[in-house]
């Protein structure tokens, strides 16, 4: 059965949502139609340019500089304060709206979905004709615009939805892969950061098209075991699935900015072992477990990442959630540097909901974790892990 997903994305969420609060509110401005911009504290590290209106584009402000330069660009730039708390709030409603029209919807971050409609022809005659039915509804409904884009794959919809913007739909079908998606420049590929780039540039690949014809031979010098998933990727293969949360259909995530970005994937790692500390603990205290652990991250261009893995058996101690964060690690990470970083457990069960082995070889791993919460409840630590887990650590 031939795959149809959608990617919806919002487009240029922060400022657009703050232009809906501010409207709402009876300002006499749509600030989408100005030079200007989200900011934070220009006195602390958040006095960047978070978001900016496609006039602030215009003369050169880029997301993530300082607001300092951006006003030099710009002296007549207007600086609007992030409202997290709407945005959220927006979230919630963009992702309820969604998920009207198929129960299989992955919230991929606050501003976008996958929905996965495979098989469902007998709802949807006209596939086309939906994507414009949600696009217009929730420009009417909520005053912000969005872009929909249709492929066979999670990557080629997300690919399609990242074309002209705003308000728009587009598809990148599997027989339009070589139309649409080889003509592009190599940096357009989805999760290839700007070393890949360069070096497949010396290389002399500069479209996506080049990399897809191009001999593994001649990339395995210089990526090794990414070699595989750049082709395919680059043939628009993607055979990732749409996954929703069911059961609960809640999770336990946490995420962290760091002090300065950052590419050292040992401090990323020591990061990462705290939250696995901090997620599991929470997992133990309510008897949840999970079979769905997601690394996510966020890069100091603002660009949002994520990663997950499907477990054989759902999970809640501490060193089993590490370990497989540590893959995901592995396996995704991006040649950029990384403003903040987060684990996700979800697809939640109780206790009571695992079948249980019935010879299960982990239950002397599960007295120890018993052991360490408690003195680590009782002490007020952190991080009281076993010592073998801090030499493994140090040996990767």
């Amino acid at each position: 059965m031939t795959r149809i997903i959608f990617h919806v994305d919002v487009n240029n969420a922060f400022l657009s949502w703050t232009a809906v609060y501010l409207l709402n509110d009876g300002y006499d401005k749509d600030i989408r139609t100005i030079a200007s911009v989200i900011g934070g504290d220009e006195e602390k590290r958040h006095g960047i340019v978070l978001a900016k209106s496609p006039i602030a584009k215009k003369y050169g402000i880029k997301t993530a500089e300082t607001l300092y330069l951006a006003r030099r660009k710009c002296p007549s730039l207007e600086v609007y304060q992030p409202n997290y708390e709407y945005y959220m709030e927006m979230s919630k409603k963009f992702y309820n709206y969604l998920k009207q029209y198929t129960p299989v919807i992955e919230k991929a971050s606050v501003d976008e979905c996958f929905l996965d409609f495979t098989g469902t022809k007998y709802l949807y005659d006209d596939i086309l004709e939906l994507a414009y039915k949600i696009k217009n509804e929730i420009k009417e409904k909520f005053g912000f615009t969005v872009n929909v884009g249709i492929g066979n794959n999670k990557l080629c919809a997300k690919m399609a939805s990242d074309f002209l913007k705003p308000d728009k739909v587009h598809t990148l079908f599997d027989y339009e892969i070589k139309e649409k998606m080889w003509p592009l420049p190599i940096n357009n590929l989805l999760f290839v950061g700007k070393s890949t780039v360069s070096i497949l540039e010396k290389l002399n690949i500069k479209t996506i098209g080049d990399l897809a014809n191009c001999n593994p031979k001649v990339l395995e010098k210089h990526f090794k075991n990414r070699v595989d998933d750049l082709i395919k990727s680059a043939n628009g293969i993607d055979e990732s699935k749409v996954i929703t949360d069911y059961g609960f259909n809640k999770c336990i995530s946490i995420s962290r900015t760091l002090e300065k970005d950052t590419s050292d994937v040992k401090l990323l790692k020591k990061v990462l072992l705290d939250m696995a500390d901090q997620v599991g603990l929470r997992a133990r205290e309510n008897n949840l477990f999970s079979d769905i652990i997601a690394i996510t991250y966020k890069t100091s261009t603002f660009k949002s990442y994520s990663h997950q893995m499907k477990l054989n058996k759902a999970i809640n101690n501490t060193m089993e959630i590490y370990q497989n964060v540590l893959k995901l690690l592995q396996e995704s990470i991006i040649n950029e540097k990384i403003r903040s970083i987060g684990i996700r457990l979800s697809n939640l069960k109780i206790k009571d909901m695992e079948q249980m082995a019935l010879f299960n070889k982990n239950t002397g791993s599960d007295d120890i974790q018993h052991l360490i919460d408690s003195i680590n409840l009782k002490y007020h630590s952190t991080l009281v892990m076993p010592a073998i887990f801090y030499e493994n650590d140090n040996n990767k």
